[in-house]
């Protein structure tokens, strides 16, 4: 199923595609442009051995989603192309989503 729906979506250079993982555990989000085949930024609540561990629920997606849309916007990306993968756009996928619009990502 992912294969279909990430075959339709693909990143450039003016609009990259902001793709999201979801395990168990953690969360992350990754710019990519197809083109150049690059990782312009990214971001997730997996921190090194012996910090603070972050929470597997909304909030953290939020925070994510905040954190990738600030480092886009260092990066002069304000327009991507959102890419959820096989999951719902619900829960943890929809929160991170919504932080990134409301931190400044158009998509």
């Amino acid at each position: 199923m992912k294969g279909k729906l990430t075959k339709k979506i693909i990143g450039t250079s003016e609009r990259p595609r902001l793709s999201v993982f979801r395990s168990c555990g953690h969360i992350y989000a990754q710019v990519i442009d197809d083109e150049k085949g690059c990782t312009i930024a990214s971001a997730s609540n997996f921190t090194k051995k012996g910090s603070k561990k972050l929470s597997n629920d909304v909030e953290s997606a939020k925070k994510v989603g905040e954190e990738i849309a600030k480092r886009c916007i260092a990066a002069k990306v304000t327009k991507v192309v959102f890419d959820r993968g096989s999951y719902l756009y619900h829960g943890r996928v929809a929160a991170l989503a919504e932080a990134a619009r409301a931190a400044g990502l158009n998509f």
